[in-house]
């Protein structure tokens, strides 16, 4: 069924630059170690960062998603642990540290037992024919905090709900039965099942940051400075202007109909080269697989992007390429016209 959601005085928002990210993975260990290592949330990556064109985390997330293209619920699937989610499994330090390193008999490390799927199984595998257009890309994903989110609407229990201060969309645990229905609807496959507690379990957005005026944690530890945080409604802010002013930061999936609220920059990629290793003209990801992902704007968006960074070739002022450039890292969150942010 689908429930009313009030609507939020603000909503927090996220943009990030697929061009900068480096696919260090720093933003995934901050999350992991903030929120959630312990038993029962081992296997869950609140935030994790993909390889495209692959298979992403949970695997085949894309195909397997809980949303109708009309946006409207349909029934999903909930990840399997060993083959879509992969357990996290130990490796033999021990026995790596116990070998004679001098008697030439080294053991290698290995994982223990025989793990068929992880996250980032298959991290920096791309697609195309090198030296022709051998191509991939890193993406980073998190909850999208919808606007109208499909698990709000799965939920039989109404344990999850938007907050009215800033749009975070969160589970009231001590309402939640542990259904699962909220992992079969998300599209995005960013609901977790925390089997020790036997609650859902998602992002929070650094809820508690947030309330100081401070950037989530995958954020304000990227070191590449891609990921950018503020309101939607705020027209001095980085999300404002790189969604509505500029229009280069858009959503993944559109065809939801749920309302993302982090945006993506799409990633712009070097020239193909013919047989004679001759550029072509053509980019290397193709225009047909980003708009798989981001939907017709994405065309617009990128050719926003090659027009300002000409324009900066040139020696021309462009207020686009200042801001993804990301001179200043403060400048990247603005979160309260009063609070700053603190190492």
């Amino acid at each position: 069924m689908k429930y009313e959601i009030a609507k939020p005085d603000r909503q927090v928002a996220m943009v990030m630059d697929l061009n900068k990210c480096l696919g260090c993975h720093t933003c995934s260990v901050a999350c992991k170690k903030m929120w959630n290592s312990d038993a029962g949330t081992d296997y869950s990556y609140w935030n994790n960062v993909e390889t495209l064109p692959g298979k992403g985390f949970p695997k085949h997330w894309q195909e397997i998603g809980g949303r109708t293209d009309e946006g409207e619920i349909k029934r999903g699937k909930v990840p399997n642990l060993d083959s879509e989610y992969g357990r996290a499994w130990e490796f033999n330090h021990k026995s790596v540290i116990a070998t004679d390193a001098a008697s030439g008999d080294k053991e290698w490390l290995k994982p223990k037992g025989n793990p068929k799927w992880g996250p980032n199984w298959d991290e920096d595998e791309g697609a195309g024919n090198y030296p022709q257009d051998n191509h991939y890309f890193y993406m980073p994903r998190l909850c999208n905090h919808c606007t109208e989110p499909a698990c709000l609407d799965a939920c039989p229990r109404q344990s999850i709900y938007k907050r009215k201060e800033d749009g975070i969309v969160l589970v009231d645990q001590d309402k939640c039965h542990g259904y699962r229905f909220c992992v079969e609807a998300c599209p995005y496959k960013k609901m977790y099942y925390d089997y020790q507690r036997q609650v859902a379990a998602k992002c929070i957005f650094c809820m508690p940051r947030i309330e100081e005026g401070v950037a989530p944690a995958c954020a304000r530890q990227c070191p590449g400075r891609l990921r950018f945080v503020g309101f939607r409604d705020d027209p001095s802010g980085p999300i404002w202007k790189l969604v509505e002013k500029h229009k280069v930061a858009i959503p993944l999936h559109p065809q939801f109909g749920l309302g993302p609220n982090v945006f993506y920059v799409p990633p712009m990629s070097p020239e193909q080269l013919d047989a004679q290793g001759r550029p072509t003209g053509e980019p290397r990801i193709p225009l047909a697989y980003l708009e798989s992902l981001f939907g017709p704007d994405v065309k617009r968006a990128l050719s926003t992007l090659e027009t300002e960074r000409n324009k900066r070739k040139r020696g021309e002022a462009s207020e686009l390429m200042d801001i993804l450039i990301a001179y200043n890292w403060n400048d990247n969150f603005k979160l309260d016209a009063t609070a700053r942010e603190v190492i």
